[in-house]
């Protein structure tokens, strides 16, 4: 299992509600969800496939957005 963790600006859970949505359509085999509650509003994917961190920030700054990776 492949797992990203990105630090995000979201902080409205319908905004993250659509952007899980989108991003599911994108990745449809992965589990995709926020914590809104973490000071980072964490954005979490877990995957058995490679996750496109590119792909996944490009996403977020389209939709005018920070996100950037967590490193452990």
């Amino acid at each position: 299992m492949i797992v990203e963790v990105f630090k995000t600006n979201v902080l409205n859970k319908e905004v993250a509600d659509k952007i899980v949505s989108d991003l599911s359509i994108e990745m449809p085999q992965s589990k995709i969800n926020f914590d809104l509650s973490d000071c980072d509003k964490i954005l979490r994917i877990e995957s058995r496939t490679e996750i496109h961190i590119e792909r996944v920030t490009q996403h977020m700054i389209s939709w005018g957005y920070k996100c950037e990776i967590l490193e452990a």
